[in-house]
């Protein structure tokens, strides 16, 4: 076979054959009706392949690279600039999207002839690639050239469609995806030659935006206006912006908008903060909360005025209270105190309705409404402390007889109510002191109308104020719980033993000392059937346990008692006191004060009451001389034969005793007993501690039950 020796290709004769094939590529991309050849395609492929791959000295790669790079160039300085150069404001911003998408097409034809050029050479001669090579091409003498006028028709297309005049969107995405491009994905140019621009135009037109709103419309006007702002500004980032772009554009308008205003606005006065709270506008306090929660210093002041609303709506509260007391007739009774606590139940599920759904739940609200409650709730109600009326509302909840019949849910969310409104007050001490006497009242005296309710409160306060709190609640209800099964103990030893049978019927209730509150007992001289009874008592206690001491509180005690008068026989339940100076009437039918004074052996304050309740009250049983509505020591009494009640059953009440001083008083003592104890608890602990430290940790320990006088830690 005969050797053929392939032709060499002169540089000139490539050269002339490749600037004839990128002639026609110019006149393809331009939109002319003209396509390449086969036999075209193939001959310019072949010959630019054929000049790369010839041996030294016809290797022509680094000639055709250059060429690549003029082709490029050539087509941008003859064609692209020109007709750029002509167009302004969105016509340039079409023509670029247009010229942009052509200078693509033609680096993807090129590179299509240049293939060779692309996989072999760039990497041995260690330069740029071809696609790079045309990027930087454009970059340099196209995008630096335009990019001014680029980002200022862009920003003007924006700021029409904030003004409502419809845009091209698409047109819009396609060129700011331009800036991306230029950086390979890199977002430098975006960033500095598009992004800042256009946040330093979005900040002045929001500037100028929000200093006319300020004027001219009302909070909640405004507040929608921002609202739609914000929405339509996250719009534009989702269909031509990049997503990079939202948390700086938003926080441009947020701080032109929202946070230079903050003051003005919330505190509008006849639309602000304070006239939504007080025109319950619910809506829109959630488009506050909506709009300045992620802001500090808006977010503070709208909890601000939402405390000090609800404190001010507190005070009315306690102001209406007092008037009511200072107004009050006979009738009303004390039912200013029922009402206080009902109004201020009402005003926490009202406005803890505000803190859950209009302020999210967030936990600068639920601050703000425990401060708020805090204000109104320590102050005097009616000369009472709200912890005494809180006591009083417990009492009168869940005594026999109430002042409504309630259901187990109802009563159990009221509970919870006067629960949440204790971790308010900061005498928390003072409700403890309180709580505790009507409870001691409720379980001696059988009017506790549930057990499963009193243990649900014991828990609930256990749950918010720690177990000391309730300890000595919880002991008080346990002791009654055993009374039944020393009761029955006690009546099987009298059956074992008929002499210490008393004859009569007696029960006995044992109280723990630490858990009850403190009682004044005295020697009473008891009738001789009731003495028996205390003794026979005794005796089966001090056989059952050896080492616990009995004091006997008979100002305590009930007794019933069959008054036989002339008309009918009427059954009497009186206190011990009164049963003991009615059966002296056994004895003789007269007897006079002093000599009542020394069978009894009682104290003048108690006897005066004693003989007032049944000699001067409702049930005249005695008859008194001189008839008068009080009893004086000089006075005489004689049983009063002739009085009779429609009823067969009468309860004689015993005059109420003022005890409020005593208790406050004892609250007093046990204070300064608490703080003894926690400066020792303290200094146990730490050793060593300046004096200020001392106080300081002090009040921090003691204020969880009562807010300490410095002085007295001193």
């Amino acid at each position: 076979m005969e050797e053929t020796e392939e032709k060499t290709i002169e540089l000139e004769e490539g050269m002339e054959c490749v600037q004839k094939g990128l002639n026609k590529l110019k006149i393809i991309i331009e939109g002319e009706p003209e396509s390449f050849t086969s036999d075209e395609y193939v001959m310019l492929y072949t010959t630019i392949y054929n000049m790369c791959t010839q041996k030294a000295p016809h290797d022509y790669s680094q000639q055709l690279y250059d060429k690549y790079k003029e082709a490029v160039e050539d087509y941008i300085l003859t064609i692209v600039l020109p007709s750029l150069n002509k167009k302004h404001d969105e016509f340039l911003l079409k023509e670029l999207e247009k010229r942009w998408a052509s200078h693509k097409l033609m680096v993807k034809w090129l590179l299509k002839f240049f293939r060779y050029l692309d996989k072999f050479f760039i990497k041995r001669a260690e330069v740029p690639a071809l696609n790079e090579v045309g990027l930087s091409c454009f970059r340099d003498l196209v995008y630096h050239d335009v990019k001014n006028r680029v980002t200022d028709a862009v920003i003007a297309l924006i700021d029409q469609e904030r003004e409502g005049e419809k845009i091209d969107r698409v047109l819009l995405k396609s060129v700011i995806n331009l800036y991306i491009d230029m950086g390979k994905g890199r977002m430098d140019y975006y960033v500095n030659d598009f992004e800042e621009a256009m946040l330093r135009d979005s900040a002045c037109h929001y500037s100028r935006k929000a200093s006319t709103w300020i004027v001219e419309d009302s909070c909640p006007e405004y507040m929608l206006k921002a609202e739609e702002c914000l929405q339509k500004e996250k719009d534009r980032v989702s269909h031509y912006l990049h997503s990079s772009t939202e948390t700086k554009l938003l926080e441009k308008m947020q701080n032109q908008v929202l946070i230079t205003y903050t003051n003005q606005l919330l505190e509008k006065e006849d639309s602000g903060c304070r006239a939504l709270l007080k025109d319950e506008k619910v809506e829109d306090l959630t488009r506050m909360y909506s709009l300045f929660h992620k802001f500090p210093k808006g977010i503070e002041l709208v909890a601000e005025i939402f405390k000090q609303h609800v404190a001010a709506e507190g005070m009315v509260v306690v102001q209406q209270a007092a008037d009511v007391a200072n107004n009050k007739t006979e009738s009303s009774g004390g039912s200013h105190e029922q009402d206080f606590v009902k109004k201020a139940f009402e005003l926490h599920d009202k406005y803890m309705v505000y803190v859950k759904g209009c302020f999210a739940d967030n936990s600068i609200f639920h601050k703000a409404l425990k401060e708020a409650f805090e204000v109104f709730c320590n102050k005097s109600v009616a000369g009472s402390s709200t912890a005494e009326l809180l006591a009083s509302y417990c009492d009168n909840t869940l005594k026999k007889g109430g002042s409504e019949q309630l259901s187990d849910e109802v009563i159990e969310d009221t509970l919870e109510k006067v629960v949440k409104l204790v971790t308010y007050i900061s005498d928390k001490d003072v409700f403890a002191e309180f709580y505790r006497k009507k409870l001691s009242r409720r379980l001696l005296f059988d009017r506790s109308a549930n057990e499963e309710h009193e243990r649900l409160i014991l828990s609930k306060l256990k749950q918010q104020c720690g177990g000391q709190f309730t300890s000595k609640m919880e002991g008080m209800v346990t002791d009654l719980s055993l009374v039944k099964d020393n009761q029955t103990h006690f009546q099987e030893y009298i059956s074992n033993n008929p002499a210490t049978n008393p004859g009569i019927d007696m029960t006995v209730t044992v109280l723990t000392t630490g858990f009850w509150p403190s009682y004044k007992s005295c020697d009473l001289s008891l009738p001789v059937e009731m003495a028996k009874g205390v003794e026979s008592f005794k005796e089966f206690y001090q056989k059952k346990t050896k080492h616990r001491k009995l004091t006997w509180i008979f100002s305590l005690g009930q007794c019933n008692l069959n008054g036989k008068f002339e008309q009918k026989t009427i059954e009497l339940i009186l206190g011990t006191y009164q049963a003991a100076a009615l059966l002296l009437f056994n004895a003789s039918d007269k007897w006079s004060y002093a000599d009542i004074k020394t069978e009894l052996n009682l104290a003048d304050d108690d006897l005066v009451r004693v003989l007032a309740s049944v000699s001067c009250a409702k049930y005249k049983i005695l008859n008194k001389e001189p008839s008068s509505r009080t009893v004086s020591l000089t006075d005489h009494f004689e049983f009063n034969s002739q009085f009779t009640d429609k009823m067969r059953r009468i309860r004689v009440p015993l005059p109420p005793v003022d005890d409020r001083k005593k208790m406050v008083e004892e609250v007093g003592k046990d204070r300064r007993y608490a703080i003894d104890a926690c400066l020792v608890r303290i200094m146990k602990a730490k050793k060593v501690l300046t004096h200020q430290q001392l106080i300081l940790e002090c009040v921090e320990q003691l204020s969880k039950m009562f807010k300490p006088d410095v002085k007295a830690i001193k």
